[in-house]
């Protein structure tokens, strides 16, 4: 079954100082790997003379095959700074999200653990400041109607709490009805039977619909 997770609405950065050395964390949403590499590459070109630039970044399942999740500790000694830094995204409940930590060394040595304190606090403290978005399972519902009823469903889809994700009006499905119009729409899993419910009162019972893919929805 599909979990639930969090993940933010935009860029966020936090500096926090610590022993004098600089720790400046910024996290972004992602759809990917290849987003989150994107946002890496940019904050070490924008901190390019830091000493380090540690990441870690969680992608769901809905932006890689089976998810997937990464740490870099960038020349901090190992398992000292990408793996609590990945460590404060899981147990905090976040996915689609980069962390980039840039350190400026400010001479005094933090230790293992107060290097592990100072990566994963700083990513939590920017998590406390970030926009946090809420992502629900999710089913792709396709609704089926006949073009005299799209016109009049469309516009009661497009202003319900129902995601329209598309439109295809020349469905011929087969079955000796002709061309239809199909809606695909975005239904959180626990709004399922209120959904069915209300496809039935607004097209008087005329539409069919189909389930398709599970995916995840703001919420």
């Amino acid at each position: 079954m599909t979990a639930p997770y969090r993940t933010i609405g935009t860029v966020v950065e936090h500096e926090t100082e610590i022993r004098r050395s600089r720790f400046i964390c910024a996290l972004a949403p992602v759809d990917g790997e290849e987003a989150a590499r994107e946002f890496i590459a940019e904050r070490r070109r924008l901190y390019a003379d830091a000493s380090h630039n540690c990441v870690a970044y969680v992608i769901s399942e809905g932006g890689g095959s089976r998810g997937v999740r990464r740490a870099d500790d960038d020349g901090e000694p190992g398992g000292t700074a990408g793996t609590p830094m990945l460590e404060m995204l899981t147990r905090r409940g976040f996915a689609d999200v980069v962390a980039v930590v840039t350190r400026y060394f400010g001479g005094v040595l933090l230790g293992a653990g107060g290097l592990a304190r100072a990566y994963g606090g700083t990513v939590g403290e920017t998590l406390d400041r970030a926009q946090v978005v809420d992502m629900v399972p999710a089913a792709v519902v396709t609704v089926l109607v006949g073009h005299a009823q799209a016109g009049r469903l469309e516009s009661d889809l497009r202003a319900s709490p129902y995601a329209v994700r598309g439109v295809d009006y020349s469905v011929d499905d087969g079955d000796g009805h002709g061309a239809r119009v199909a809606f695909e729409v975005t239904v959180a899993e626990d709004r399922l039977p209120a959904f069915e419910e209300w496809i039935a009162a607004v097209t008087a019972g005329r539409a069919e619909t189909a389930l398709g893919e599970t995916v995840h929805l703001a919420r």
